[in-house]
């Protein structure tokens, strides 16, 4: 079983607190996903597992972390299976400075150069590095030894290979670099998707095995690999996670905000729908579309916020809301429908350096305090844009809320 970029009790980010989230389940999340790791590999009797890099998610903040893992692999030891573990940059030789005795079924690769642990009853040797400290910038593959006769070699690896957007470039290497070692199979990580790189040899990015963040959508887990006669037969995903990430992007075109709650509710209701998998869903949902009363969604961002998170419950306990984000935008205009000469000041006022300058110098101050003392900011919102000290974009979404409101009261 090839596993990797577990990091082990790092919380799920981006989730602002609001009530019905579950809060101890996101917590523990890396956890539970791990237990279905561990309980998969028992109830599948496999011969061995491999982690590829970053099982840890940095030093730990207590012990809980080294004694939950210990617990873990004696699990895997009681039921005769064997683990090897290498290094990557989130759990390098300088980063975790804490340690536990681990069962000696646990197999951990050095640091200063590559090893190879054998299993001299499957005919098997497992190559591989880990890394030193955080930022390996050269290519490990090259000292790695030459595969081993008449025996099933794996290389373990840390690496994005060439580059993986999102992705550091640590320990860089090419498939070419990896084939000339002559193994049989590659186990990588720190790429979070799962990846079938090459099957000549098979060169495998398993992905995380528990979602973290609205960056990683969709299942997650590790591969179990059968091999036959000295030659991979199969490599099969297997899904772990608990708790899966999503994005939701629903169509306003045409929309007005008497018309919101009825969109959002169908599109909600939509995703729930095609959830086979039955796990909780996180769901970042962005409004989108052209429509005449953009002006007037964008100032109700926070409102529209609350709103969905009441739908979201309202459709199952197992939907959660992480972000709300109001994108949609004005149709062109044919008419200037708030009189000609404001229609064009509100127009301009984006594109004008010299009331930017001003709306920047004297909203500053304001903003940082406000960014300090408020809620939690939506990307609908004008603090967002401020924050960030986009005042040409702070003033393109007041004029653009200003208008709606000129037009609705007059």
């Amino acid at each position: 079983m090839h596993a990797a970029d577990i990091h082990l009790d790092s919380p799920l980010h981006g989730l602002s607190r609001y009530e019905g989230l579950p809060v101890d389940e996101i917590r523990s999340a890396t956890r539970a996903a791990f237990d279905n790791l561990v309980q998969f590999a028992i109830d599948e009797a496999v011969d061995f597992v491999v982690i590829a890099g970053d099982l840890f998610d940095g030093d730990w903040r207590d012990m809980g972390t080294g004694l939950y893992f210990a617990k873990a692999m004696g699990r895997l030891d009681q039921a005769g299976i064997p683990a090897f573990l290498l290094a990557g940059n989130h759990d390098a030789a300088s980063v975790v400075s804490r340690t536990v005795p681990w069962p000696p079924n646990v197999y951990l690769f050095g640091s200063r150069r590559p090893e190879t642990h054998r299993l001299a009853h499957l005919s098997v040797a497992v190559h591989g590095q880990s890394f030193s400290t955080p930022a390996v910038t050269e290519n490990l593959v090259l000292a790695y030894p030459p595969a081993e006769p008449h025996v099933f070699n794996i290389g373990m690896l840390h690496t994005a290979l060439a580059g993986r957007q999102g992705h550091a470039d640590y320990a860089p290497c090419s498939v070419e670099d990896l084939r000339s070692r002559g193994y049989n199979y590659w186990a990588l990580g720190h790429v979070h998707e799962f990846e079938v790189v090459s099957d000549e040899p098979y060169v495998v990015f398993p992905g995380s095995v528990q979602g973290r963040t609205i960056r990683e959508t969709g299942a997650k887990g590790a591969v179990l690999v059968d091999v036959a006669d000295g030659e991979v037969a199969l490599v099969e995903r297997v899904e772990l996670d608990v708790i899966r990430w999503a994005r939701l992007d629903v169509n306003c075109a045409g929309a007005g905000m008497d018309d919101a709650e009825d969109v959002l509710r169908s599109a909600l209701v939509g995703l729930h729908g095609t959830n086979a998998s039955g796990r909780p869903l996180i769901v970042r949902v962005t409004l989108v579309g052209e429509t005449a009363e953009a002006g007037a969604f964008r100032d109700r961002a926070a409102t529209l916020r609350d709103d969905v998170r009441a739908i979201a419950t309202s459709i199952s306990p197992d939907l959660f809301v992480e972000k709300v984000r109001v994108d949609v935008t004005e149709p062109a205009r044919t008419t200037v429908a708030v009189g000609d000469d404001l229609g064009a000041m509100i127009d301009g006022a984006a594109t004008n350096p010299d009331l930017v300058a001003a709306i920047g110098r004297d909203l500053e101050r304001f903003m940082l305090a406000a960014s300090t003392s408020l809620g939690e900011r939506n990307d609908g919102e004008l603090r967002l844009g401020a924050t960030r000290g986009d005042w040409a974009g702070v003033l393109a979404a007041a004029s653009t809320a200003l208008r709606s409101r000129l037009t609705r009261e007059g």
